[in-house]
């Protein structure tokens, strides 16, 4: 790895991270939600983490994902390392997922599709 690429992890808060949520959103060919519906959501979603103190150093890793390939009840979300995957991820839910969830550690059993973490 060069030093520009760890220089850059380091800033985005790969080393302290604790949990990381991919978003599908912004299809190429959205089948989940409308594109404006994935867009609305990630704003949300980049916008609280950051004013939160959750982005780069604050323990919260944020990917918006092309497609998380559950194409029906978008926008779908995913957290690991807890495995837990979300459905209908609009701004209300996503604000729950924030405080219950990446916050408080809870699962927020009313948008839950599955839950399955990866491991050894």
């Amino acid at each position: 790895m060069s030093d520009s690429q760890k220089q850059v992890a380091q800033s985005i808060g790969v080393p302290v991270a604790r949990r990381h949520i991919f978003l599908c959103c912004d299809q190429t060919n959205p089948k989940c939600c409308e594109k404006e519906r994935g867009l609305a959501a990630w704003d949300h979603l980049k916008r609280r983490l950051k004013e939160l103190g959750l982005s780069e150093q604050g323990g919260i890793l944020r990917t918006k994902a092309n497609c998380l390939r559950i194409c029906e009840g978008g926008p779908i979300a995913v957290v690991y390392p807890d495995g837990t995957w979300y459905g209908r991820c609009d701004p209300p839910v996503l604000e729950r997922i924030i405080q219950e969830h990446l916050i408080g550690g809870s699962v927020v059993a009313a948008h839950l599709i599955e839950e399955h973490p990866l491991g050894p």
